[in-house]
């Protein structure tokens, strides 16, 4: 957005003076709106869905004089008035105007006030109560622990038109999916040890960007970068939703990093909380001194977990902010998706309540029927806006139809984490290798219900915390037992139907569990076994981005077919994926003890396999590197059947991909 000449074009309200006897730049705050009545009352029926173009600070030239132009709801205000260093802080100097309509919105032009300021909102509500809050839709806030927000327009030119207008082909069900996950100031640090040191969005661009495309993954998510006052919340404790964190620099350094992810052809999706917020006096909580964006009801208004407090998304007006927010870094970021934190927690009103802590719903279910509608709106508004992107739902019970259309009942999301796969395999992976053979079924049960929604599994940030350990201490055995079964875990993870999606450090096996204070433990990669495991993970994201058989059909029954589970005590485990073409297919062999098995046979219905495409027990990847296949046998069993029997030989806690 640049500066606006506003001039005073027809219409109901939008451009003009309210009342010509305010036209006097002697006053402190000319009465001028840039709302016509249609954005007044589609705010408020919660379908306004681009608060962000008129709502909060706008730079206008209004009569020959710039300034900014406020504009901000607070509907149980009964007086407003912006207060910065330009009237030194005083509440009395520019008073803001209430609508006529009484909407609650409260509005006003400042001539004079220059980019780069910061201001806050002084506000008289409920009973006299007075609050000092940060602008709800500020695209700028001072760093932490200053709360004001700044006066600001983005100034961007963007250079991604080639991945913008290719982005579906990437983006599509049937595209491959490999993502990073990234925690951006804990991902490397100016001074490792210093929480407070931060490397700004230009340097991560030069130096996340390379890595990101070297490793080979798909897409890039970056766990909340909305501003957010305290650290230890790792951004999923928001108070500028409309505003990249100011950790890390200007509003257009993250444009700048998108725009450079886009240009090496990397994705990206931005996490994104819209299930609570926090009780910070600068936030949005008792906005006007009342319970203006959370329910006033706290049995659905406060969430017991995370000491913070939930949209009401019955308020039209809460639903416009909620979904013009998403729209906004769709729009004005260009990202590719967003992963939708807590969608669990949104949906059930008995969420983490006890009986006796929550009220049914008029059906008597345990079901919010209000964040339902707003789930399903805003994924319909997405879709239908930007339809070559993604969202993906962080949802953790059996919920059904996340993942699919809401015309056929679903909640319309592109994605939904499998969380029932990552509890399941990773239970299956600390079992000690001759116990596995008690417990197949965790390994294989994913496959019970895979087809139910479009699955992406995560082995993300959570699992590496609050002792859970770090991944490569979660596999038992001594160290390379412990590599091994790692490299084989992440081989059968990229086998698996669906997308997948591995945080930060997990790739060169980390072995302290992820403390946002400092950074990554990157002198690790001085060690064959850690470079080695970076190596794999590296070359397993090579092969999913050329074989179409791990993607073209990740979402669908054609894609995947059991080969062998009738080897428990053996712990090998066979399975083939199929593209659209039958040559494309690949077969998957795991041995998850640590023995060698010689000439193991297989048998077969359709094609021969040839090429051993992948070994995950490889002497680059700090394996033993001695037991491959560089020629398979194969014994036709039956022409007519075309059934036959393959002997191939299989490594210790290994997979390997056939071709």
């Amino acid at each position: 957005m640049t500066g606006n000449k506003a001039a005073a074009p027809g219409g109901t309200n939008a451009g003009r003076f309210e009342d010509q006897n305010f036209v006097n730049t002697a006053l402190p705050v000319w009465n001028y709106s840039l709302l016509y009545d249609d954005d007044v009352q589609t705010f408020q029926a919660g379908t306004n869905y681009q608060l962000y173009k008129k709502f909060g600070s706008k730079r206008l030239t209004v009569l020959e004089k710039e300034g900014y132009y406020f504009c901000v709801w607070a509907p149980n205000a009964t007086e407003v008035s912006v207060i910065g260093n330009f009237n030194e802080w005083n509440p009395a100097a520019h008073l803001l105007h209430p609508r006529w309509d009484k909407s609650g919105i409260w509005e006003g032009f400042i001539p004079g006030v220059p980019k780069g300021e910061l201001y806050k909102y002084h506000i008289i509500g409920y009973q006299g109560r007075i609050t000092q809050k940060g602008d709800p839709l500020a695209n700028y806030w001072e760093l932490r622990p200053n709360t004001a927000t700044i006066t600001w327009e983005f100034d961007y030119e963007w250079r991604d038109a080639e991945w913008m207008d290719n982005r579906k082909k990437h983006n599509a069900l049937d595209a491959p999916w490999s993502v990073y996950e990234v925690h951006l100031a804990s991902w490397m640090r100016p001074d490792a040890g210093n929480e407070e040191s931060y490397n700004d969005y230009h340097y991560l661009a030069d130096r996340l960007v390379p890595y990101v495309k070297e490793m080979g993954y798909t897409h890039v998510e970056f766990m909340p970068v909305m501003e957010y006052p305290f650290d230890g919340s790792w951004g999923y404790q928001l108070t500028g939703y409309f505003a990249p964190t100011s950790r890390f620099g200007q509003p257009e350094g993250l444009m700048h990093l998108i725009d450079s992810f886009h240009q090496a052809g990397i994705g990206v999706i931005l996490d994104w909380v819209p299930s609570h917020f926090p009780a910070d006096a600068h936030g949005l909580y008792m906005f006007d001194g009342t319970h203006t964006y959370e329910y006033a009801d706290m049995r659905k208004g406060f969430h017991p977990d995370w000491n913070s407090y939930i949209f009401n998304y019955k308020r039209g007006e809460v639903k416009s902010f909620l979904i013009s927010n998403a729209r906004f870094w769709f729009d004005l970021f260009h990202i590719d998706g967003m992963r939708v934190d807590a969608v669990s927690s949104m949906l059930k009103l008995d969420y983490s309540r006890s009986h006796g802590q929550w009220e049914p719903n008029e059906y008597g279910g345990n079901g919010n029927l209000e964040a339902i509608a707003f789930i399903k709106d805003l994924n319909e508004t997405i879709y239908r806006d930007f339809p070559d992107v993604q969202t993906i739902a962080e949802e953790a019970t059996d919920w059904p139809g996340v993942s699919q259309p809401t015309f056929t009942g679903g909640l319309g999301f592109g994605m939904k984490w499998m969380m029932g796969w990552m509890h399941d395999t990773l239970d299956y992976f600390k079992f000690h290798p001759y116990h596995r053979e008690h417990h197949q079924n965790k390994f294989s049960f994913s496959m019970m219900y895979f087809f139910d929604e479009n699955f992406m599994l995560p082995l993300s940030h959570d699992e590496v915390v609050h002792g859970k350990s770090p991944m490569i201490f979660k596999m038992p055995g001594d160290d390379w037992q412990k590599f091994a079964n790692l490299r084989a875990l992440y081989t059968y993870m990229w086998t698996h139907p669906g997308g997948r999606l591995l945080f930060m450090g997990n790739e060169f096996g980390q072995t302290s569990e992820w403390n946002y204070k400092s950074e990554l433990q990157w002198h690790l990669l001085k060690y064959a076994s850690h470079e080695g495991l970076r190596q794999c993970v590296a070359d397993l994201n090579a092969v999913l981005r050329a074989q179409p058989a791990l993607y073209q059909n990740q979402f669908n029954v054609q894609g995947f077919e059991w080969i062998d589970l009738n080897h428990r005590s053996d712990c090998v485990l066979v399975y083939r994926r199929k593209g659209l073409l039958p040559e494309d297919d690949l077969l998957i062999v795991l041995n998850l003890k640590p023995e060698v098995r010689w000439n193991w046979p297989i048998e077969l219905t359709g094609h021969t396999y040839k090429e051993e495409l992948f070994n995950s027990d490889a002497a680059k990847y700090w394996g033993s590197g001695n037991v491959y296949n560089t020629d398979i046998q194969t014994e036709l069993l039956d022409e007519d059947e075309d059934r036959y029997r393959m002997k191939v030989h299989l490594p210790p806690l290994a997979g390997i991909i056939l071709r």
